[in-house]
C-alpha cells in the first residue's frame, strides 16, 4: 500500500507531462500536505512536552502558568490531550505555516514554473514526461508521510492484533517511523526505543511434576509452572551479596521510599545496556541464555525481563515493596511483549510505574507517559 501511494504521483506526473498550471495546483496541494505534516509534528511534540513531560525549559514554564483547576481536569482526563488540546495546536500551526508557504509561492515558485513551461514548449514529449515525474517526488513524499503518521496514531490506540502484526512486519513502515515519525514527535533519544524492545519477552507454560506451589508469586498454577525467557520468576529475581551490597550503597539512608526507588531506577537504567543478541535468540525461542537479576548485574546487559528482575532484587535489598509487571509496550512502530515494574510508596499509599528498560527514551519513573505506551499490565510477582 505504501509503495502504491508513493508511486501514484510519480506515475501521474509522467503520464500527464509537465504543465505549469497543473503543477501550481500540485504545489498548492503539496504545501497543504507539508503544512499538515509539519503542524502535526509541532502540535504533537509541543503538546507532549507541555502536558505530558513538562520537565524543563519553556515547556515547564508554560505548564506552570496554566490554572490549577484546568491542570487537574486534564490530568484526570489524560485522553483530552490527544482528543482536544493537540488537535487545536495542530490547527493553529497549520494556518500559520500554510499562509507562509502561499506567500513564498507567489513570490518565487510560480514565476519560475511559468518560465520553465515556456522553455519546455520547444522540447519533446519524453522530456516533458520526465520533468513531470521529477516534480511529482515532493508530492509522493508528502503522501507517504501522512499515511504513515495516520497509521502510527491508529496503531497506538487500536487493539486490533491483526493490524499490529501487519505494521510490525512492514519494513517500509517501520523504517519511516524510526527515521521520521518517532524522532520528530518524541525526541532524538526516542529513536532508540524501537531497538530497546522488540518482542524480546517470551512466557512459556509447562507441566510441573511437583505439586509444590508458590502462593502470591504467580510462578506456578496447580500442576503447571511459568517460565519467563527460560527461567522461573523466583530464579529471575534471585539476588546475591554483591547485588544487595551495591543496591544499599546506591540509595540514601535518610531518603524516603520514592527517592530510594528513583535512585535505583537511575542506576539500573544508566548502567545496564540492551542485549540485542540475546533478544534475537529469545525471539527465535532459543532459551539457552542466562536470564535474571544476577546475569544482568554481572554482564551489565540484558533485555526487559532482566532489567525488571534486577530492579526487583535491588528494591528487595532495601526493603522496598516491588512488583514485576508483564504486558505490552509501544515501541513507536507497534505493540510488543514487554516487562516493567511497580513500586509501592507507603508515604503516598500507592503503587507507581517504573520502566528501567525505557530509561534512555525519557522519564519512565512514575510518568504520565506510561498511559500512552504501556498496556495490558498483569502482576507476575510481588515482594
Amino acid at each position: 500500500m505504501l509503495v502504491l501511494i508513493f508511486s501514484y504521483p510519480l506515475l501521474r506526473g509522467f503520464l500527464f507531462k509537465f504543465s505549469s498550471q497543473d503543477l501550481k495546483g500540485d504545489i498548492d496541494e503539496v504545501n497543504r500536505n507539508i503544512s499538515f505534516i509539519v503542524s502535526i509534528f509541532l502540535g504533537v511534540y509541543c503538546g507532549k512536552r507541555i502536558f505530558i513531560t513538562h520537565d524543563y525549559g519553556i515547556y515547564k514554564e508554560i505548564y506552570n502558568r496554566i490554572p490549577t483547576d484546568i491542570l487537574q481536569y486534564i490530568e484526570s482526563n489524560s485522553f483530552i490531550v490527544y482528543a482536544l488540546i493537540i488537535p487545536l495546536m495542530v490547527l493553529i500551526c497549520y494556518k500559520i505555516i500554510k499562509l507562509v508557504f502561499e506567500l513564498i509561492n507567489y513570490l518565487t515558485f510560480y514565476p519560475i514554473l511559468d518560465s520553465i513551461e515556456r522553455y519546455l514548449s520547444s522540447k519533446n514529449s519524453l522530456f516533458k514526461r520526465i520533468t513531470g515525474l521529477f516534480f511529482g517526488v515532493p508530492k509522493a513524499i508528502c503522501y507517504i508521510l501522512i499515511v504513515t503518521f495516520v497509521l502510527n496514531v491508529v496503531s497506538m490506540f487500536s487493539t486490533n492484533g491483526r493490524l499490529n502484526k501487519y505494521l510490525e512486519n512492514s519494513k517500509i513502515y517501520s523504517r519511516i517511523c524510526k527515521e521520521v515519525v518517532i524522532p520528530v514527535t518524541n525526541s532524538n533519544i526516542a529513536r532508540q526505543l524501537p531497538d530497546i524492545i522488540n518482542n524480546s519477552f517470551k512466557i512459556v507454560v509447562r507441566e510441573n511434576d511437583s505439586k509444590e506451589t508458590s502462593p502470591g508469586k504467580a510462578i506456578s498454577k496447580g500442576r503447571t509452572i511459568v517460565y519467563y525467557n527460560g527461567v522461573t520468576l523466583d530464579q529471575g529475581v534471585k539476588s546475591n551479596s554483591q547485588v544487595d551490597k551495591l543496591a544499599r550503597s546506591v540509595v540514601q539512608e535518610d531518603g524516603n521510599t520514592k527517592i530510594k526507588a528513583r535512585a535505583l531506577y537511575n542506576w539500573v537504567g544508566s548502567n545496564i545496556s540492551y542485549d540485542h543478541d540475546k533478544a534475537n535468540k529469545v525471539l527465535n525461542n532459543d532459551f539457552d541464555v542466562e536470564s535474571g537479576a544476577i546475569s544482568a548485574f554481572n554482564s551489565r546487559k540484558g533485555i526487559c525481563f532482566d532489567y525488571s528482575c534486577l530492579y526487583v532484587a535491588m528494591c528487595r535489598a532495601n526493603g522496598i515493596k516491588v512488583r514485576l509487571i508483564t504486558g505490552e509496550g509501544f515501541n513507536g512502530v507497534s505493540w510488543v511483549s514487554h516487562a516493567w515494574n511497580q513500586v509501592y510508596i507507603p508515604e503516598e499509599d500507592k503503587w507507581i510505574n517504573v520502566d528501567t528498560t525505557f530509561y534512555k527514551g525519557g522519564n519512565y519513573f512514575n510518568s504520565k507517559r506510561f498511559e500512552l505506551d504501556h498496556k495490558g499490565a498483569q502482576i507476575a510477582g510481588e515482594w
